[in-house]
C-alpha cells in the first residue's frame, strides 16, 4: 500500500508543470519558468487575447491566435461572434460590437494632391505656445511624412522633395516642396507625382529645417530637450529616422514615436510592417494605391499612434515596492520562492507603451 501511494505521489510530482500566468507556457522545472519570464518581458502592456487574456508579443500574434489557421477553437468562436477585426477587442454583445465598429473603422483622408502651391503653414503651432488656440488643449504630438526623389547617376540617393506635418487633431501644420541639395536624376513620378516644376521655386532645406525645429521644440532649446520632454512635442511617423536623415536633421530618440518600430505593431518575427498594411489592418481603409500623398500618410500614422495610446491597460502599482523592480534586482533564491503570479508582478516590458504618453503622472518624453 505504501509503495503504491509513493508511486502515485511521485507520478503526480513528476507530471506537475510550472505555468506562465501570461502566455500559459508550461515548464517541468521552476528554474525554466524563471528563465522564460526573464526573456519574455511580460507586462500589463503586452497585446493580449480578449477572450483568454493570453499575452502575445504583437497584435499580429493575437490575430493569429484568434483567427489564424491554427487559432484556438474557443477563442476563435467567441472572437468570430463578438470581436472587432481592427482593434481585436471582444465585446459583451453583438449590439455593443456594432456600435464600436462604427467608430473603429475610419474613412480615408482626402489627399492634398500634387498641385503646385506655395508653402502652407499654420500659425497656431508655429507660435511658442504649447496650447492650441482653437481648442485650448495641449498639442503633445506632431506627425511628419516626407516624399523622396532620386539623385546620383542611378537615382538611388534619396532626396527629400516634399514634407507634411499635422497635429493630433489632423490639422495641417506645414506642407511644402523642398529644393534638392543635388541635381535630381529620377523624380519617381509613378510614386511621387512630382516633376521639375514642383521643385523649381521650392523652399530651401535650411529654411525648412528651422521651421520644423521651431514646431517640434516649441520653445525648448534645440539640442537641449530634457528627458521628460519639457514643452517639446513628440514626433510621430513611419520610419522617422530615414526621414530625419534625408532632411539632415536630428531629434532625440526618446521624443520619437515610430509605427515601424513599435513592438506591438511589428510582425511576429519583429520585422516592420508597411504603413499601407498597418493602415488597412488597424484603421480599415486603403492608402498609397497610386501616388503617395504625405498628408494622407501623416493622418494615417497619427491615427495609428492615437489608437495605440488609447489602449486600456491596468494601472501599474508604482507605490508597490514589489512591482516593476525587474528580475535583475531580485536574488535567485528569492525568485525561486515566488509563485508564477508574483514573478509576473515584478516583470517589466522591454519597450515603452504609448499609453503612458497620456498618463498625467508620466511625461511624454520619459
Amino acid at each position: 500500500m505504501h509503495v503504491r501511494l509513493f508511486l502515485l505521489f511521485f507520478k503526480k510530482i513528476s507530471s506537475y508543470r510550472h505555468k506562465c500566468p501570461a502566455c500559459y507556457k508550461q515548464f517541468k522545472r521552476k528554474l525554466h519558468l524563471i528563465e522564460h519570464m526573464k526573456i519574455a518581458y511580460h507586462s500589463v502592456h503586452q497585446p493580449r487575447c480578449g477572450v483568454c487574456q493570453k499575452h502575445c508579443k504583437s497584435f499580429e500574434s493575437v490575430r493569429e491566435h484568434v483567427c489564424g489557421p491554427l487559432a484556438k477553437s474557443n477563442c476563435s468562436k467567441i472572437f468570430g461572434d463578438r470581436g472587432c477585426n481592427l482593434c481585436l477587442k471582444v465585446f459583451d454583445s453583438l449590439h455593443a460590437l456594432n456600435e464600436h465598429k462604427q467608430k473603429c473603422c475610419l474613412t480615408a483622408p482626402v489627399p492634398l494632391g500634387t498641385k503646385i502651391i506655395p508653402c502652407i503653414e499654420s500659425h497656431v503651432l508655429m507660435s511658442r505656445s504649447v496650447m492650441d488656440e482653437k481648442h485650448n488643449k495641449v498639442q503633445r504630438a506632431v506627425a511628419m511624412d516626407c516624399e523622396m526623389v532620386g539623385g546620383g547617376s542611378d537615382g538611388s540617393i534619396n532626396l527629400c522633395a516634399r514634407v507634411c506635418l499635422v497635429d493630433e487633431d489632423e490639422n495641417l501644420i506645414l506642407h511644402t516642396y523642398i529644393q534638392p541639395q543635388i541635381p535630381v536624376t529620377d523624380y519617381r513620378y509613378e510614386l511621387t507625382g512630382l516633376t521639375e516644376d514642383h521643385l523649381r521655386d521650392a523652399m530651401p532645406l535650411i529654411e525648412l529645417q528651422d521651421k520644423i525645429m521651431k514646431i517640434l521644440c516649441n520653445g525648448e532649446s534645440v539640442g537641449r530637450i530634457p528627458l521628460d520632454g519639457g514643452k517639446a512635442r513628440l514626433l510621430v511617423g513611419h520610419g522617422i529616422q530615414h526621414d530625419l536623415d534625408c532632411l539632415r536633421m536630428k531629434y532625440p530618440g526618446h521624443m520619437q514615436r515610430d509605427t515601424a518600430k513599435y513592438r506591438p505593431l511589428m510582425k511576429t518575427n519583429l520585422l516592420s510592417h508597411s504603413l499601407k498594411h498597418l493602415t488597412k489592418t488597424y484603421l480599415g481603409y486603403d492608402i498609397q494605391s497610386g501616388i503617395h500623398d504625405p498628408y494622407e500618410d501623416c493622418i494615417s500614422v497619427m491615427r495609428l499612434y492615437k489608437r495605440m495610446c488609447g489602449q486600456e491597460h491596468q494601472v501599474e502599482r508604482f507605490g508597490d515596492k514589489k512591482a516593476n523592480i525587474g528580475f535583475d534586482s531580485t536574488r535567485s533564491s528569492e525568485l525561486d520562492k515566488m509563485t508564477p503570479e508574483e514573478l509576473y508582478e515584478i516583470s517589466v516590458s522591454d519597450y515603452k507603451c504609448w499609453c503612458l504618453d497620456l498618463r498625467k503622472d508620466c511625461s511624454p518624453g520619459s
